[in-house]
């Protein structure tokens, strides 16, 4: 049996003393009792509500190799398996996922951004895939436990690897990056979010910019130069062990420029000019976003080793991910053809850039006689003071766009609802939850549905809602 990490190999990286017979090895690495696997390697992580310890039973009942406790628990669980005792379980995950670090032979490349940052490392998973054995960050595990957990998974046998690394506060992307030590690293782009933590955009921007102090030297930093901090970007870049500095962007001087944007429904038309080469390929996604986004996957496989060709054609099977643009044709009547209508599930996370991206991308979307093109928005979250003011702001990108009608859940929201012409106003709601039903019982045949907001306004479950209702025939457009 292939192992992630033989058992006394464990000792050292966890600085750990063992209780119990020292197993041959792990298959794999868990924090959750949920997604846990037979022969995991289970870390008992103490969490903001719920501590770790509490489900090593369930680990082991579930087939667990062995788990990681801290000394406070050590007695009471040695009954149930074999312990890695260590004085604190996060500080010995992060000593795992640096051994991972040193032990790997990957070319590593490490993603953040404001928008589009899970998006792009999709992409980069399934083009670097194509191309050899190749790890990456599930979901968006990228915070400071996510980013550990998910290094500390990554295999000896990795020829490529790609990180998301995210943040709220400024100085929280250093300590990680520090960890992955990447060999390209990829910002996306900046836009107004987490304004309750920070300033101003240079702030952020400075913040981000945290991710090229990790490059190994003589690295590569991607940055987006249509955007407003780019120089505060560059000089970060600059500042780093960084051997080249590549842009991306629609403005003249980009390494990859875009060059023309043809969307379609359910993907897009591209014409580019990447490091000099004229290329024209098929996004399997639409949005203008996502198209200027591929740009740095170019630029971020090419650094690794990839060819431009071989980065095209893998791009045109790159759709967008559940909860970032993945589409749905439902029915309103299960057995009737003709009462379909497009559901378009943006519902994880929102911030007024990728709130007016996905916007745009709803605008383009082709509607049948009679349809509509509604948007169903909830609170952007973590924009401080300035969260009505950009919530109303809104409204500009709905007119420009052509949105025929708007359905809003939440408080902030309502600053934009109440601001929109009557003829406009679907419905709005406190929540998410109340609204799904007037969304549910608005719906035509022909109309093409957005659904968006941030996290904590739960819009996801209203997404699940309208699935759940008109559940047939569920024809998958784009996953």
């Amino acid at each position: 049996m292939n192992f992630l990490w033989s058992g006394l190999g464990l000792v050292a990286p966890l600085q750990a003393r063992v209780s119990g017979a020292v197993p041959e090895g792990v298959s794999g690495i868990s924090i959750d009792t949920r997604t846990l696997q037979p022969a995991d390697l289970f870390f008992a992580i103490k969490g903001d509500n719920s501590d770790g310890h509490d489900y090593v039973a369930k680990a082991f009942a579930q087939g667990a190799t062995a788990a990681v406790v801290d000394e406070a628990h050590a007695d009471a669980l040695r009954e149930l398996g074999t312990l890695y005792v260590v004085r604190d379980v996060l500080k010995a995950m992060e000593g795992l996922a640096r051994a991972a670090r040193q032990r790997s032979r990957a070319k590593i490349i490490a993603v953040t951004g404001s928008v589009g940052k899970t998006s792009t490392k999709e992409a980069l998973r399934k083009v670097l895939s194509d191309a050899g054995p190749t790890h990456a960050s599930d979901k968006s595990y990228n915070n400071h436990w996510g980013v550990p957990l998910m290094l500390a998974r990554l295999p000896e046998s990795a020829r490529f690897a790609v990180f998301e690394i995210g943040m709220n506060h400024a100085g929280e992307i250093t300590p990680l990056v520090d960890m992955v030590r990447p060999h390209v690293a990829v910002v996306t782009n900046v836009a107004s979010v987490h304004l309750e933590h920070f300033a101003n955009i240079m702030e952020i921007a400075a913040a981000k910019a945290e991710i090229f102090s990790g490059l190994v030297k003589g690295g590569v930093a991607i940055v987006n130069r249509d955007i407003e901090t780019f120089h505060r970007l560059e000089a970060g870049a600059k500042a780093s062990k960084a051997g080249h500095i590549l842009t991306f962007g629609e403005k003249d001087g980009a390494d990859a420029q875009l060059l023309k944007y043809d969307p379609e429904q359910d993907h897009s038309r591209i014409s580019a000019r990447v490091l000099g080469q004229d290329l024209s390929f098929r996004l399997g996604a639409p949005g203008k976003h996502l198209a200027v986004n591929a740009l740095s996957v170019f630029l971020a496989a090419r650094s690794v080793g990839l060819e431009l060709q071989a980065i095209a054609t893998s791009l045109a099977e790159v759709g967008a991910p559940q909860g970032r643009g993945a589409r749905e044709r439902l029915r309103l009547v299960a057995d009737a053809p003709n009462s379909e209508f497009v559901l378009i599930d943006e519902s994880y996370n929102a911030n007024p850039a990728s709130m007016r991206a996905a916007i745009a991308v709803l605008g383009a979307t082709d509607v049948s006689e009679g349809g509509r093109r509604i948007a169903v928005l909830g609170d952007m979250l973590e924009l401080g003071a300035t969260g009505a003011a950009l919530h109303f702001a809104l409204g500009e990108a709905l007119l420009k766009h052509a949105i025929d009608q708007v359905f809003a859940a939440g408080p902030l929201m309502r600053h934009l609802f109440d601001s929109l012409a009557p003829q406009k106003r679907g419905a709005w709601a406190p929540d998410a939850a109340a609204l799904e039903p007037l969304v549910a019982g608005a719906l035509r045949p022909g109309d093409a549905v957005m659904v968006k907001g941030s996290n904590g306004s739960r819009m996801h479950a209203l997404v699940a809602g309208l699935k759940s209702r008109f559940a047939a025939p569920a024809k998958l457009i784009e996953d």
